[in-house]
């Protein structure tokens, strides 16, 4: 790579923590975070996921009892995301989440093609959301003794989620609030009265069979559960709505995990204890997508069965409640970025909220609903999601790396285990990719091709060029020379940059401050007499070619051999 010359870094931009400010107003604390992210994950995963879970882990024909075991598994592979998103919102709690973390880290480029496929993944498994209780709604039609048109029912409930999205988070968090209780207590009485009502075979989860013939069927299983935590991280795309998110975010997201996963493997081991696995078949020999009601029925009859139903519908459509806040900020993010049009930056003055992202959200949602096979949709978009949560594993690493030239980024909370956890996030990822196949892969590139479209015919237009923390540790590995060089422009920038207005012009003081990032080992009265020769006019300021070209590496060690 040729050098540049100083006015060829003038054409990078540097965007510094304080551009990322929101305008939307913080209001939900840790115990909404727990809420929120709980009603993000306890959804499908209970009430459609085990059958199905069940016969994949048996190899596809016969189902098995251990699935315990990959719900488990599951939350160790996500695990890592948690934690490195903790740690990325602390040092960029703005609403966006993740195509934040990845745009700031790795560009536009990258972050449109983030931004794009989460927004596409998650508003489509939104939409599987409101369709996925259709399992449940038999049992209501024969009680009302009514014919319920599905599609209809779920663009309703689309119609009342997207009223309650723009009227705001506190009123998001007053719904969830006790449907998450409810649902918590329904199933805990559940599992407590089978145990004391039934002949429970406590065997079958952890017997000889009950993980199937081969470690890639638990592995795939295992792969299949992963959406069931997905949700988990959704709490960081609210970033810039949440009070104290240096705490509350991080301990919140790693709080709910553990909850769900603890409901997860418990309710689980129950469910198989009380009901062989074949019983939760239809007359077909398929997985039923009912499985909470043949549950609840073994355990206290058909009306407790419908009571689930119910329950299952609810919780259902609080999931898609939460989704659509989550999804609806991706836009908002995008837009604020330039990389989407300007009016889906805009919040509603009233609520708060970016309402315009929020219905443009909506009508996606309801088309897909409509007119799109949203379930194998939303399964090939599970390929992409683990792709992002590789992708925010290797942020971490790169802004760690990256963190003395780009100094902004000072997470308040840093994840333990650094980076072995991370990279084994990034390599449970990739065994994930490889059990669920072409499948997966699929997914990824459909995303991945609507954003570099996005991208390429509008965001690239628009966007600046940036010296990312990824552009600067890839010229590190390089070309040091070069790194060192933008390493100097970076600084001068942002030390520059810290006037109420800003200017391309640094003044003695600010001078002696990025000196002592650049060359800390030079004494003060050193870099002052260096700054009076740079100053050749005698101005007291100097601009962005005299930095670089007066600060050579014979000035900045002179110092060392003087003084020694």
């Amino acid at each position: 790579m040729a050098n540049r010359s100083p006015r060829d870094l003038i054409d990078f931009v540097y965007r510094p923590i304080e551009g990322l400010s929101d305008t939307l107003e913080r209001k939900l604390g840790m115990f909404s975070v727990v809420i929120i992210s709980l009603s993000a994950m306890l959804g499908s995963g209970l009430f459609v996921l085990p059958a199905l879970v069940m016969v994949d882990m048996g190899g596809g024909t016969v189902p098995v009892a251990g699935i315990w075991l990959a719900y488990l598994l599951a939350a160790l592979a996500i695990l890592p995301a948690a934690v490195s998103k903790g740690e990325l919102s602390t040092a960029m709690p703005s609403s966006g989440g993740s195509y934040v973390y990845i745009e700031r880290t790795f560009g536009p480029l990258v972050g449109t093609v983030a931004g794009a496929g989460l927004w596409g993944a998650s508003m489509l498994k939104s939409a599987f959301a409101l369709i996925g209780f259709k399992a449940y709604l038999w049992s209501l039609e024969e009680l009302l003794n009514i014919t319920i048109n599905i599609e209809l029912a779920a663009i309703i409930l689309l119609a009342l989620i997207t009223v309650i999205n723009i009227l705001g988070v506190t009123r998001i968090k007053k719904i969830q609030t006790p449907v998450v209780t409810i649902m918590v207590l329904f199933l805990a009485i559940l599992c407590l009265w089978s145990v004391f009502t039934l002949d429970m075979n406590w065997g079958a989860a952890f017997g000889e069979g009950a993980y199937g013939t081969r470690w890639e069927d638990v592995a795939h299983a295992s792969a299949f559960v992963f959406v069931a935590y997905a949700g988990v991280t959704k709490i960081a795309a609210v970033g810039g709505e949440i009070k104290n998110p240096s705490r509350n975010i991080p301990y919140g997201m790693i709080l709910s995990l553990l909850i769900a996963c603890a409901l997860y493997v418990i309710i689980s081991i129950v469910m198989v204890s009380a009901v062989e696995p074949t019983g939760y078949l239809n007359e077909s020999g398929e997985a039923r997508e009912d499985p909470i009601y043949v549950f609840a029925e073994m355990v206290g009859g058909t009306t407790a069965g419908v009571v689930s139903a119910v329950f299952a519908v609810t919780v259902l459509t609080s999931l898609a409640l939460a989704s659509l806040m989550a999804t609806s900020r991706f836009p908002f993010a995008m837009a604020r970025d330039n990389l989407l049009p300007e009016a889906l930056e805009n919040v509603h003055p009233r609520f708060q909220t970016p309402h315009l992202a929020i219905v443009g959200t909506s009508v996606a949602m309801g088309l897909s609903i409509t007119l799109l096979p949203v379930e194998e949709i939303a399964k090939l978009a599970s390929g992409f999601k683990i792709m992002i949560f590789m992708t925010i594993n290797a942020s971490v690493i790169v802004l760690r790396r990256a963190s003395d030239t780009h100094s902004w980024y000072r997470p308040e909370w840093k994840s333990p285990m650094y980076p072995y956890i991370q990279i084994f996030g990034i390599l449970s990822g990739a065994v994930l990719l490889y059990v669920m196949g072409m499948t997966a892969v699929i997914g990824g590139l459909a995303c991945a091709t609507v954003g570099l479209l996005i991208y390429f015919f509008y965001g690239k237009s628009r966007a600046h060029p940036m010296l990312t923390p990824w552009r600067t540790v890839r010229t590190e590995l390089t070309n040091a020379s070069q790194a060192e060089r933008e390493k100097r422009w970076l600084v001068f920038h942002t030390v520059a940059g810290m006037k109420p207005k800003y200017s391309q012009q640094m003044s003695e003081g600010e001078f002696v401050h990025a000196m002592s990032i650049i060359a800390p080992h030079l004494e003060r009265f050193h870099v002052r007499n260096l700054f009076h020769e740079i100053d050749i006019d005698g101005n007291g300021i100097i601009d962005i070619d005299e930095f670089l070209l007066g600060i050579d590496e014979d000035n900045l060690f002179d110092g060392v051999s003087e003084s020694e």
